[in-house]
C-alpha cells in the first residue's frame, strides 16, 4: 500500500491514503487544476485519447455480479499479495499459521492459498531501518521464486511510504536539480533491477512510484502545483526515465503507473491525459481498491465505480489494467464477499485487459495498528483469503 498504521490514522488523514470515499479531499484539490495540466509545451490535443470517451464515462462492460462459477479468468491472470511487511514482522517475533495450526513461512501460505504473485516495494534509503531496502526486497523475492511466485517491483522513489498525501524526495536527492534528479531515478531502478537479476529474479511487473494521483518526487514532478503544464511533463519524463531503466535491464517486463481510489474516473483521467499529452512510457495502468473507507458509500458502489473506471482506462488509453492492492478489515462480515466482487470485476474487464488483483499485506496481524490484513490475532487466514481459493480453483479448471 503505501502507507498506513491504521484505520484510525488513515480515517484522520484520509487525502494521504490509497482507499476512500468516493470523492476524497485529495482527488478533489487535484481536480481544480486539471485543465492546466494537461497542457503540453509539446501538443496541444489529447494524443492516443479517444476521442468518443471526453464525457463521463458508465461502462457497459462491467458486473455487478461477485465471483462464480461464471466468471472467466484470462489467460495469466494473476492472484497476488504485498507481503512487503514480512520480514520486519519476522524480526519482532510473528509467526504465521495455516487453518489447522501449523507454523508455515508467509510465502508457503500463500502459495497454499492460491496466490502466484508477490508485490514488494524499494524504498532508496529506508529511514527506518533495513527493511524495503533493495537488500531485504532481493531476500523476499528469492523466497517468493522457491514456491514458483511472480514478482512484481514497486518502486517508491522516497525513503519512506509514498502515496496520494506523501511523494517526499530520498533525503540524498533533495536538492537535485531536475535532470539530475531523472538520473538519480534512472541509476536507482537500474541498480535495483540489476541487484534482482544478478540474484535470478525476473519481475514480471514493475511499478515505477506508488499511488502517484499528484504525480511524486514532489514538489519538482506535482501536477496540482503550479506550474501545473511543466510539473506534469515533469511526472512524465521521470516515468519515462524508470520505464527506460527497467527495460535496459528486463525488456520484457511490465511497466506500471500505479494510482490509488480507484473509484475516482476523474482523477484517473486527468493523470492519464497528462501523462499521454507528455508522451510518457508505460505499459500497465494500476489501481488501488479500500472498499470499505467511505462511511457515505456502500462498498458495493465503490467496487462498481472501479471496475467502470478500469473499463474505461482500456478503452481510453488502450492499455491493461491491473489492481495492485485491494483491503478490507479484516473481521469484516462480508471480507470474502467484497474480496471476490473485486477479483471477479477486474477479471471481467472489457477485452481480457484485468491482468490480475493483489491484496495489500493480508499477512499483517497485530501490527502496527493496521487492520485491513487479512489473517486473524493468532497469526491464520480469515475466510477473505478464501476468495484467492475459490478464484483459484475456478482458474484451474
Amino acid at each position: 500500500m503505501s502507507k498506513r498504521f491504521g484505520v484510525v490514522l488513515c480515517s484522520l488523514l484520509l487525502a494521504a491514503c490509497g482507499g476512500g470515499g468516493s470523492d476524497n479531499s485529495s482527488s478533489s484539490s487535484l481536480r481544480s487544476s486539471s485543465s492546466l495540466a494537461l497542457t503540453s509545451s509539446n501538443s496541444s490535443a489529447t494524443v492516443g485519447i479517444s476521442s468518443s470517451q471526453s464525457s463521463s464515462f458508465s461502462s457497459p462492460h462491467s458486473s455487478s455480479s461477485v465471483a462464480s462459477s461464471s466468471t472467466s479468468y484470462p489467460a495469466g491472470f494473476a492472484l497476488g499479495a504485498d507481503i512487503s511487511w514480512v520480514s520486519e514482522m519476522e524480526a519482532n517475533g510473528h509467526k504465521f499459521y495455516n487453518a489447522q495450526g501449523d507454523e508455515k513461512t508467509a510465502y508457503e501460505l500463500m502459495a497454499s492459498l492460491g496466490l502466484d504473485a508477490i508485490r514488494l516495494r524499494v524504498w532508496v534509503n529506508p529511514e527506518d531501518g533495513w527493511y524495503n531496502s533493495i537488500q531485504d526486497v532481493v531476500a523476499k523475492a528469492k523466497l517468493a521464486k522457491a514456491q514458483g511466485q511472480r514478482i512484481m517491483i514497486n518502486f517508491h522513489y522516497s525513503d519512506n511510504w509514498a502515496d496520494p498525501g506523501k511523494q517526499t524526495k530520498p533525503v540524498l536527492w533533495q536538492d537535485y536539480p531536475f535532470e539530475q534528479l531523472k538520473i538519480a531515478l534512472a541509476d536507482h531502478t537500474r541498480a535495483s533491477l540489476i541487484a534482482l537479476r544478478d540474484a535470478g529474479i525476473t519481475p514480471e511487473w514493475v511499478q515505477v512510484g506508488n499511488e502517484t494521483n499528484d504525480g511524486f518526487l514532489w514538489d519538482s514532478a506535482r501536477p496540482s502545483v503550479e506550474p501545473t503544464a511543466a510539473n506534469m511533463k515533469n511526472y512524465a519524463e521521470l516515468t519515462t526515465a524508470g520505464y527506460d531503466a527497467t527495460k535496459e535491464i528486463f525488456p520484457e517486463a511490465l511497466v506500471i503507473v500505479h494510482l490509488a481510489n480507484c473509484h475516482d474516473n476523474e482523477n484517473f483521467r486527468w493523470i492519464f491525459d497528462g501523462l499521454t499529452v507528455n508522451n510518457a512510457k508505460f505499459d500497465v495502468i494500476g489501481a488501488s481498491s479500500y472498499p470499505t473507507y467511505s462511511d457515505d458509500t456502500s462498498w458495493q458502489v465503490i467496487t462498481q465505480q472501479c471496475a467502470d473506471n478500469l473499463n474505461d482506462m482500456v478503452v481510453r488509453y488502450q492499455k491493461p489494467v491491473i489492481l495492485a492492492e485491494m483491503g478490507v478489515p479484516w473481521d469484516h462480515a462480508e471480507g470474502r464477499t467484497i474480496i471476490a466482487d473485486l477479483i471477479a470485476k477486474v477479471a471481467l474487464i472489457k477485452d481480457g485487459k484485468g491482468l490480475g488483483a493483489f491484496y495489500w499485506e493480508p499477512q499483517a496481524y497485530n501490527w502496527k495498528s493496521y487492520s485491513l490484513g487479512a489473517f486473524d490475532l493468532n497469526g491464520k487466514p480469515t475466510d477473505i483469503m478464501n476468495a484467492f481459493s475459490d478464484a483459484a480453483a475456478l482458474i484451474s479448471e
